[in-house]
């Protein structure tokens, strides 16, 4: 099992009941109610721009929600991964994708981010559409853009050699708030998905690596 099989990670446990016995009632109570409504701010600020899934009876959604981004897929060739793979130039690490719909973004900004943090998400997602809507409308390359080129890594936007239709400030720095000094780089620019999937290679190093003297202890005396 994951939390109490020896090579189970058993802090899964105690790090939840740690969570629960410091938060008390009163501030799980508070979190999720925060968590909920980070959701629904989100949720109310991107609904013009992407159609949430799975709304509730008043509209509302839970403390995490649906973003469906396959519609793009026919009007711009632009899928889930390609929206995910562009949100690392933002500096941000994609939501949930293609679960538990196929072709969508599940975000959980949960109770930890303040508001500014959760603009800074939306701006990038609004600013993420504005890009589709540009091949969409035929402005830029649908081959050769922002979106299926992403993401950028240093090493690409400094190299000397640059024969993109973009420039290197699209395509690193989109908005204000990514800037050289903060920015979070990604360590490499776009893989070939299938292929890695295809061709797992582990690296991890062999299982022997992990055992402890109690095992060993243990094979001696039997």
């Amino acid at each position: 099992t994951v939390s109490a099989a020896p090579w189970g990670s058993s802090s899964i446990l105690p790090i939840s009941w740690a969570y629960i016995k410091m938060m008390g009632g009163k501030g799980l109570k508070q979190a999720t109610e925060t968590a909920i409504l980070n959701a629904n701010y989100m949720a109310k600020r991107l609904e013009k721009h992407y159609r949430i899934l799975f709304r509730g009876a008043r509209g509302y959604v839970g403390h995490e929600f649906i973003l469906d981004t396959r519609p793009f897929k026919k009007s711009a060739n632009i899928e889930a991964v390609d929206v995910a793979k562009r949100l690392q130039d933002y500096g941000f690490h994609a939501p949930t994708m293609s679960w538990p719909v196929a072709g969508t973004l599940m975000v959980e900004p949960t109770e930890s981010e303040d508001k500014a943090e959760l603009d800074r998400f939306c701006d990038a997602m609004i600013s993420i559409r504005q890009e589709i809507a540009d091949i969409e409308e035929g402005r830029i390359d649908p081959r050769v853009n922002p979106l299926k080129m992403s993401p950028h890594s240093l090493t690409c936007v400094t190299s000397s050699h640059w024969d993109r239709p973009y420039s290197r400030e699209v395509a690193a720095f989109p908005l204000p708030f990514v800037k050289p000094e903060n920015k979070f780089w990604p360590t490499i620019a776009r893989i070939d998905d299938i292929y890695g999937d295809q061709h797992l290679v582990c690296t991890c190093p062999p299982m022997e690596v992990y055992e402890s003297p109690f095992s060993e202890q243990k094979r001696a005396s039997s």
